[in-house]
């Protein structure tokens, strides 16, 4: 039987969602369609198809938040944690590698953050792929067009071959005008980016057309850690790899590239207007997730958390209310969300970044008021966790348990706080915080200090090695 292992690429920032979709927390990570997250659903999707361990492919400081959510639908995997994002041509390089150490599989090579609608079709399609990727093709999906869309990259089909069709030609995101003569002409799908090839195959193609993108991957490869659930690669021979896509690096210069189509209800969830097109809608064409009150509205996407959203007479709009962000754009200008991402990073506003709900291997922490040299925070622990033995030069803390039973190191001493109790940690002391329990522990954190950022953390101790 033909080994395949599923390669999950969960890199990606998802900027044209924010504001649900953040630096911090991508859309890979969010539940936008179904209960189960991007990611999970990439890995479910994959069920009825007989598959090695995937692999997951993901930046640093999203380690936690992958390494949880494979947790929660029971698929063990191999996280590879990459110090920098270099573009797909080296990451699909260090998987080719590091699969390759032991046997030469076929890669099924999958972006964590597309929506497939018939999964059956989609297995169907990926079965009909593995002889030719076994015998030594480099094996693209494209998708079956059914519109002129201009954002995305093409796929000129050429000779029929087997379950597919020889690559006759890679073509960038076109004009509408240009998109419109694709349609038209039946010989054009649109690039997936996802693939299917044998590892070896891929690295020789690599070694012919990018020596120096194999090289540096080959270094990056040589020193792997392994770090609690992840591998670390060689930080500073990665960051010295070129970044490409595999496109470029490999896909336009190979002569052995097919493509398969698939119709298969795809969407790379791009854009609200994306998201809006998959979602289920109401009789009005509405998309309503959260308390709402409506009168006249139609053609909408509307999304709250905390607040009731109250809208009269609107009609194709995006309204994304957070606890921290408002977000109110034309439907079908959706895409122009890009432009605020921009603005937001020359201001180095924080919106960009992080949501006011922070999530971290022991629990996570809301944000619910920040002042001059002060914060309040609402913090939620895992029954069982432990944030890190730390000290903090310019802030003091003050924590009162709402429920549940603190263990608190507090400079030399340890004792337990319960509920409606409270203690004081002065600046410079060292601290850590516990939830013994069975139950979550929640507690109001106040900071007062000159300053208050989270970078204001001097660690000691991490069960999740958080000390490198």
């Amino acid at each position: 039987m033909v080994k395949v292992v599923p390669v999950v690429l969960a890199g990606g920032s998802g900027t044209r969602l924010w504001p649900l979709s953040r630096t911090q927390f991508p859309k890979q990570f969010l539940s936008l369609v179904g209960e189960q997250t991007m990611l999970q659903q990439t890995i479910l999707r994959l069920n009825t198809l007989s598959t090695s361990t995937p692999m997951v492919i993901c930046n640093e400081e999203h380690r936690f938040i992958a390494a949880e959510q494979l947790r929660a639908i029971d698929t063990p995997a191999t996280i590879v944690l990459e110090p920098c994002g270099r573009n797909t041509a080296p990451a699909l390089a260090i998987a080719s590698l590091l699969s390759s150490q032991d046997d030469d599989p076929l890669l099924l090579v999958l972006a964590a953050d597309h929506v497939i609608e018939d999964t059956t079709a989609f297995v169907d399609s990926i079965q009909r792929a593995i002889p030719m990727a076994n015998s030594g093709k480099l094996v693209t999906f494209g998708i079956v067009p059914d519109s002129a869309h201009t954002g995305y990259g093409y796929i000129r089909t050429g000779a029929v071959i087997d379950a597919g069709h020889e690559v006759a030609q890679f073509v960038e995101k076109p004009s509408a005008t240009v998109a419109q003569q694709y349609l038209d002409s039946g010989e054009y799908l649109w690039n997936s980016g996802m693939f299917l090839f044998r590892a070896s195959r891929y690295l020789a193609e690599l070694n012919q057309y990018r020596s120096d993108i194999a090289s540096a991957c080959e270094a990056a490869v040589a020193t792997t850690e392994s770090d609690l659930d992840f591998l670390r690669l060689d930080n500073d021979a990665f960051r010295a790899c070129p970044a490409e896509s595999i496109d470029f690096a490999v896909m336009e210069r190979t002569k052995d590239a097919v493509v398969v189509p698939l119709n298969v209800g795809w969407n790379d969830i791009g854009a609200w207007s994306a998201l809006w097109q998959v979602s289920a809608k109401s009789d009005e064409g509405n998309v309503v997730r959260g308390d709402n009150l409506l009168h006249d509205v139609s053609g909408c996407f509307l999304h709250g958390e905390e607040r009731l959203i109250a809208a009269v007479g609107i009609t194709d709009l995006v309204v994304i209310d957070t606890p921290d962000v408002l977000l109110v754009s034309d439907r079908e200008r959706a895409q122009e969300v890009k432009h605020l991402v921009e603005q937001l990073k020359g201001q180095e506003r924080q919106e960009l970044n992080c949501h006011r709900k922070v999530f971290r291997p022991w629990g996570y922490y809301d944000s619910i008021d920040t002042g001059n040299r002060y914060q309040v925070k609402h913090i939620t622990v895992k029954p069982g966790a432990k944030l890190s033995v730390q000290m903090h030069h310019h802030r003091a803390e003050h924590w009162v348990v709402v429920s549940g039973t603190a263990k608190v190191t507090n400079g030399d001493k340890t004792f337990l706080v319960a509920e409606n109790e409270s203690t004081y940690i002065p600046i410079g002391v060292v601290h850590a915080l516990e939830n013994p329990g069975k139950v979550p522990l929640e507690l109001i954190e106040v900071q007062s200090g000159s300053y208050l950022g989270e970078d204001d953390i001097i660690r000691f101790e991490d069960n999740y090695g958080r000390c490198k």
